[in-house]
């Protein structure tokens, strides 16, 4: 467990720039690695690859991973994605271009969502 004025800080400005639900974010990377798949391997029958990680974002899975804990019980590797995530957001700020949205979107910042 972390604890501590800054992980306070990063807790809650994380999950200030993380602007969609754990539901909502695993349904845009579930559909983004489909996509990949369908882009990759038209012939594979279920629409996702065959990795067990069915080639989803690794940030994105993290921030899922997240999302679903108590502040209380974050570890060190915690922390560091969402600093990860919350530097990436403010790097490509409110980009609405395909390729930054889709990036953005894959951490759980919609930058279209006011």
């Amino acid at each position: 467990m972390t604890e501590g004025f800054d992980t306070d800080l990063l807790w809650d400005e994380f999950h200030r720039l993380v602007n969609m639900n754990s539901e909502e974010l695993r349904a845009y990377l579930l559909a983004d690695a489909s996509d990949a798949s369908d882009a990759s391997d038209a012939s594979d029958g279920d629409g996702f690859p065959p990795d067990p990680d069915l080639g989803v974002d690794e940030l994105g899975r993290g921030v899922l991973h997240v999302l679903s804990k108590r502040k209380g019980d974050l570890t060190e590797d915690d922390v560091e994605l969402m600093r990860q995530v919350v530097e990436l957001v403010e790097t490509l700020g409110e980009r609405t271009d395909a390729e930054s949205r889709r990036e953005l979107m894959s951490v759980g910042h919609d930058p279209l969502r006011g």
